[in-house]
């Protein structure tokens, strides 16, 4: 059948709000993709990407009803379908790769049985086939062992073989249409190149259609063909990727380019001032407006509408002649103190070493039969956190760094080795610890649903710790969580919200709330950005700067990001496979000559360049220790050793 496969045409959702009304979070979307086309979309959180992205398979959310407009695939009104034709077309010509493949694979199943169940009901061939075709999918995922990994369970896997196991189940329908939902998000930088190369090839190999969810600017510039910009429900610039990114018409699309950290350069983001409307929220005018420097009278009176400026390009804005107009927006480098990295030192890690392995009588009769202990997760480990400073750990899944987070939270004990904060011995767990150090050391954990108490509204869950460390009333609580939501970019509205009520990223800033609520001296920043979209990832990593410079708090920065990492962080920490591979300040360390997996870390970084390839090393293969080099005064550690030692190169090799 000719013309696109799938058409979306004037698309309104909403929800029904707790007053009755309905909130539309959907407005007037119209889109159309091609055969074998790969469209991009990106926004902020809340702008109705996710939902837009679950209407293409003709699904809503609990609550969601359809306001007008249709979705049709390759002629098909997925909406007005019949329930048992629907779900088989989900499964066979259009599949879903979520976010988060930990919560969408089923943990009481081995993984290839999921897969096989897929075959049966979809492909409608024979058990030993379908298991025959389910070692073949992971294969060509390129997971190792395919046949052994067929029998684990998800528990059992890495977050990236988890994701490329979502990504087998999705092929395993042979789709036409493939809609990803932030698929690399949280993933290290090399696994996260691995599956844009995978998604490549699969493209190609299948002619699938692909729709590429994400609020990461360098994987969509790097996944994607055409990008939609998404704004409070709406389209609000649309085009090849190419040229939005060389010349963006809208002003919010100028404004997420400007948030987008650079690798090459030491700057913290522009955030965008003020945040976006509440989903659902009514207004008049333009959505945009309020945040927007061209703004004017007709902008808060009349919403503009989404027309054709160029050959293939929709832009939704009043002014969009002066936005393509204005000046490029520039970053502007990061101001440091000149004694920045001269602090006195607040904690020290010496030779720590830190195992998950089992203790104890059953360890001791297992070491008695023979059996090889596993080695430390974390061997031989020394460093030092300054005064008012950032140290950043970077490495691959694995490498050690939140096991690292985790023993100086007093969540992991500590093999061997050292922790002191001052003269506090660090190395004790937290339950264990005096109420004040637990004060002074707060940790933000990567995943924010394993961290929030879900029977708990925030008002109770940033109060909590201000009763428990300084005996506040409850006005006084209150007053101060507001002012902290504030700086967070929420509002006051969100204190009697659950976390359920909550997108990811809002849910993360919350928990980073928490963690400033006590006044810490120390913040173990656990990932605490890789869930956010690219503005308010902007706006957080300023206001760390700036309570970094009013409170003189210290933070352990973990983090995927290079491009982040090189934004906020003084020092820099890589690790590879639990050992110290090389560290110094920012400059030495993203400056040529590089070690050679600090090399390959930084050629696997999405940067915001339409058709930039990113390099990758073989993720999945045995590891091996990389060959020592080093970049000039900095301290390298071959990966086989037990202390970092100083090595030497040619000039100029």
């Amino acid at each position: 059948m000719s013309g696109p496969l799938l058409q979306i045409s004037n698309l309104s959702i909403g929800y029904r709000a707790r007053d009755g009304q309905v909130r539309p979070v959907l407005r007037d979307v119209s889109l159309a993709i091609g055969r074998a086309e790969r469209l991009g979309i990106v926004g902020e959180s809340g702008c109705g990407k996710s939902t837009l992205a679950l209407a293409l398979l003709g699904f809503m959310r609990s609550g969601g009803m359809l306001l007008h407009g249709a979705v049709h695939f390759d002629g098909i009104d997925l909406f007005g379908l019949a329930t048992a034709k629907l779900q088989q077309l989900r499964g066979s010509r259009i599949a879903l790769v979520p976010q988060n493949a930990g919560q969408a694979l089923t943990p009481s199943m081995p993984v290839g049985a999921q897969i096989e169940e897929i075959l049966l009901m979809h492909r409608r061939i024979e058990r030993s086939a379908a298991r025959i075709q389910t070692v073949e999918l992971l294969a060509q995922v390129r997971l190792p062992n395919a046949a052994s990994l067929a029998r684990r369970y998800p528990h059992e896997l890495s977050g990236g073989q988890q994701q490329r196991v979502a990504i087998a189940m999705a092929l395993a329908g042979e789709p036409e249409l493939l809609v990803l939902d932030e698929p690399t998000t949280g993933l290290d930088v090399t696994t996260q190149a691995h599956i844009l190369d995978l998604l490549d090839e699969i493209c190609e190999r299948s002619g699938a259609a692909m729709v590429y969810v994400s609020h990461d600017l360098g994987v969509i510039a790097r996944a994607s063909e055409r990008l939609a910009v998404m704004y409070a429900g709406e389209v609000v610039e649309a085009g090849a990727t190419a040229d939005l990114f060389a010349a963006q018409r809208h002003p919010y699309t100028r404004g997420l380019l400007a948030s987008v950290p650079r690798l090459h350069l030491a700057a913290l983001p522009q955030a965008m001032p003020g945040q976006p409307p509440a989903p659902g929220a009514q207004r008049t005018g333009c959505a945009f407006a309020p945040r927007c420097a061209f703004a004017d009278q007709r902008c808060q009176e009349h919403g503009p509408v989404l027309e054709s400026i160029e050959q293939n390009r929709l832009v939704r804005c009043h002014h969009w002649q002066r936005a393509a107009g204005a000046e490029t927006i520039e970053l502007l480098p990061r101001s440091q103190p000149a004694n920045r990295n001269q602090g006195e030192p607040l904690i020290e890690l010496r030779d720590v070493s830190i195992t998950y392995a089992r203790r104890g009588t059953i360890a001791l009769l297992q070491r008695a039969l023979g059996r090889p202990v596993p080695p430390p997760t974390v061997h031989a480990i020394t460093l030092t956190l300054r005064q008012s400073a950032t140290l950043a750990l970077v490495g691959e899944s694995g490498s050690g760094k939140s096991t690292i987070a985790r023993a100086l939270a007093g969540l992991q004990p500590v093999l061997a080795g050292s922790l002191r904060f001052g003269e506090i011995d660090l190395a004790l767990l937290a339950h264990r610890r005096p109420l004040d150090v637990r004060r002074r050391v707060q940790v933000i954990f990567q995943n924010p649903d394993a961290s929030l108490n879900p029977r708990r509204t925030v008002g109770e869950i940033l109060e909590r710790p201000q009763q428990l460390f300084f005996g506040l009333t409850h006005a006084e609580r209150r007053s101060r969580s507001i002012a902290l939501l504030t700086q967070m970019r929420l509002g006051e509205h969100y204190l009697d919200r659950f976390p359920g009520q909550l997108s990811g990223g809002e849910k993360q800033r919350v928990a980073i709330a928490r963690a400033f609520v006590a006044e810490p001296e120390v913040i173990l920043c656990d990932e605490v950005v890789s869930a956010l979209d690219v503005s308010v990832q902007a706006a957080v990593l300023s206001l760390l700067a700036e309570l970094q410079a009013e409170r003189g708090v210290s933070y352990l920065f973990i983090a995927h990001d290079l491009a982040v990492v090189r934004a906020i962080a003084d020092q820099v920490a890589v690790l590879y496979q639990g050992r110290l591979c090389e560290i110094g300040s920012v400059t030495q360390v993203y400056a040529p000559p590089f070690h050679p997996y600090t090399a390959s870390l930084l050629a696997a970084v999405p940067e915001p360049v339409p058709g930039r390839r990113t390099r990758t090393i073989d993720r999945d293969a045995p590891p091996a220790a990389p060959r020592p080099a080093v970049a000039r005064s900095t301290i390298v550690a071959h990966a086989g050793s037990n202390q970092p030692v100083p090595l030497k190169i040619p000039h100029g090799a």
